[in-house]
Order: C-alpha cells, then structure tokens, then sequence
C-alpha cells in the first residue's frame, strides 16, 4: 500500500509501503480537522487499516483534508483527477459536501465509493451507475428509530437536527416510520453548539420523547447542555449522536439512550471480531461506526479490484456491484440503486469498566432498502 498525502496527513506516513507502482490510484477527500475531525479520522483509520492487512501495494491512497467546507472538497477533487490522475473517489462524510463533489465526479467517468454520507438525491432520480453507497442512505437509521419509537409507544416526538442535506433526510425518514405525533420539529445551523433555545422549546412543547439527529461536536454539545438542563424526555437517535467517539466526551449523560445503527461491536461474525480487536491492536481505542464503514469500503474495492481492470468501467462497475467481500455487518448486498440492503439494530449506551459504548438489544428492521431506489434508473 502507497500512501500520499495533499493536507494535514503526515501521521499516516508511518503505514506507508511497498515502492510498487499502483495499478489503481484512490483519492480520499474527508475531514481531518475542525469539530467533525473524528470522523473523517476513523473513516481514513478503518480503510488504511483493510489495505495494509490485505498487503495491498497494488493500491496507491491520495489522503486530503477537506476541513467540512464543500468549496475546498471541489477543488480537492479536481486536483486529484486533473493533477493526481486518481480511478476512484472515497472518503467525504458530509452531504452537503457530497452533493457538490460526486455529481461533478462520476460525470467525469470515474467510480466514487461512499464510506459515510447517503444524501436521498443520489438515491433516486440522481444515481448513478459509477456511484456507489457502503454505508447506507441518509433516512435508513431514522426510518428504523421511528419504527422503534412506534412500538415503544411514544406518541408525540419533538424532532432536531442541523439544516443540511443530511439533516432534511434525517428527520424525513424518522417520519415516514414513526406514527404518533410531532410536538415540533426545528433545523438547527450545522456546526452550532449552544442549543438553549432548542431546549427551551423542547421544555414548552408537551412531548413526550426527542429525536435528535446532531453529528460529531454538535451531539456532544447538545447532550450536555440537555442533561444539565434537567428536561428529563427519552431521548432517541441514530447511531450518528452516540458513536464511540462522542461516548467519551458525553459520558454519564448518554447512559440507557437507545439508538439505532447498522453496525455495532458486538455484532457476531468472524469479520467484525477480527476487525474490533486488530483497530485496537493498531490504533489503541474502540473502532467507531465510521471506521467499520471505511474498513468495508476498502475491502469492497479491494475485491473489486482483484476481479477487473480499473480501466475497464464496465468489468469494474460489475465487480463492484458482486461485493464479494467479507463485511463486517456480515451479509452485504446492494439494491438496484447501488445502496445497502441490511438489518438496522437496537443498541443502549452502556458502560464496560471504564468506558462508554453501545450493545445491541434487538433488531428495528430486516433486509431493509430505501424509499427512493424505485426513482433510480441507471
């Protein structure tokens, strides 16, 4: 595996090997710095980590800091298809930045491979046949807490997330799952982190639960200030605001909130059990959903890669859409919209000794698609 670094990357140097020059030339563009850094981290951790157990030397990584701003992730990635001259794009976390990069991206022929961001307008009518989602699309975890919310029997949810792409899709997939009433429903700006205004509302609104949808810094902020707040409401949420990283920083305040994810450690297949213990072995914490995610990302393209030439779109179009690679959510299959098709999970905050983690306690929904794959005509 050869690693190159555009921004902000010089720790990665250390896993670089091999002199072999790359039959394929990824370029990562994510975010390495400013308040979602962790996640762009763990997304970068988890790939590096499937190429380097695989050996892979045949595979060249372009690592570029996009700082959440989608002006410097278009510029990022013109640079690495004009300059760089890279086959596939990965890496980007946020939608908003995701919708100014991969229309641009595959428009130009090459192959974008999503580890984290699943905006509805790459679902459906704006597919593409060399664009493809490992994670999931936006409204999947919300669709499956809103389908726990209706079997847990809360009638009236007041709903928060921030004003992005994202966010929109968040709630419009907690929606069109949950069938009680809405007590309010409020976009926040991205990047807040003072929400006493939103908690005040909450408080005056007569609900009687909050979902809340508020990535990285903003999901720690806003835990914070609501168990100090003393509101007292069950709160829900997808696995995007109790991830491994925000656990730490959250810490008692998000012990027994119920949140809903595709992955989790837990989950018992002998890739993900191999996977958690070689992320600690190799980076000393937890592996986040992120990190799973970038970690099947890599291996996607890796079995894609051992099936056809980069070169060949139509052979590598296929091989990808195969995804005959060992998961670490086990079974793996995408819709016809080149999105996941997969069980969405139950998890609780819990603490293990000294730290803060989630566990599995049922499942929300089976084999699930997503609403917009029957608008996708590639």
């Amino acid at each position: 595996m050869k690693l190159k670094s555009l921004a902000l990357a010089a720790a990665m140097a250390a896993l670089a090997g091999g002199s072999v020059l790359a039959d394929v030339k990824v370029g990562m563009i994510t975010t390495l710095s400013g308040g979602g850094a962790g996640l762009g981290i763990d997304v970068r951790d988890g790939f590096v980590l499937a190429l380097k157990q695989a050996g892979r030397d045949d595979i060249e990584l372009v690592i570029a800091d996009d700082q959440r701003k989608p002006d410097i992730a278009v510029q990022l990635a013109d640079k690495m298809i004009q300059s760089e001259k890279v086959d596939v794009l990965t890496g980007i976390i946020w939608s908003n930045l995701a919708m100014a990069v991969v229309p641009s991206v595959v428009a130009q022929g090459k192959f974008y491979l999503s580890p984290n961001a699943g905006p509805s307008a790459l679902a459906g009518k704006g597919c593409n046949r060399n664009y493809f989602n490992v994670a999931w699309q936006n409204d999947n975890l919300h669709e499956a807490a809103g389908s726990y919310a209706s079997a847990a029997g809360f009638k009236n949810s007041f709903l928060l997330a921030p004003n992005y792409p994202a966010g929109q899709d968040a709630l419009t997939g907690y929606k069109r799952f949950f069938k009680g009433d809405l007590a309010g429903e409020v976009y926040t700006k991205l990047g807040q982190t003072d929400y006493a205004a939103e908690i005040a509302q909450i408080r005056a609104s007569g609900a009687d639960s909050v979902y809340f949808f508020l990535p990285g810094g903003m999901g720690i902020s806003f835990l914070k200030q609501y168990a100090d707040s003393g509101v007292g409401l069950p709160l829900l949420g997808p696995a995007f605001s109790f991830d491994q990283g925000i656990l730490q920083a959250v810490g008692d305040a998000a012990l027994g909130v119920i949140n809903t994810s595709q992955w989790n450690k837990d989950l018992d297949n002998p890739t993900n059990v191999a996977f958690v213990e070689s992320f600690q072995a190799e980076y000393g914490r937890l592996p986040s959903l992120y990190a799973s995610q970038g970690f099947d990302t890599a291996n996607l393209l890796i079995s894609a890669v051992d099936k056809a030439d980069v070169t060949d779109a139509d052979a590598f179009r296929a091989a990808l859409e195969a995804a005959d690679f060992q998961s670490t959510r086990g079974d793996f299959a995408f819709g016809p919209n080149h999105h996941p098709i997969q069980n969405i999970y139950v998890r609780e905050v819990v603490k293990e000794g000294d730290v803060y983690t989630n566990k599995i306690i049922g499942t929300a929904i089976e084999h699930h698609s997503d609403a917009y794959a029957a608008d996708c005509k590639m």
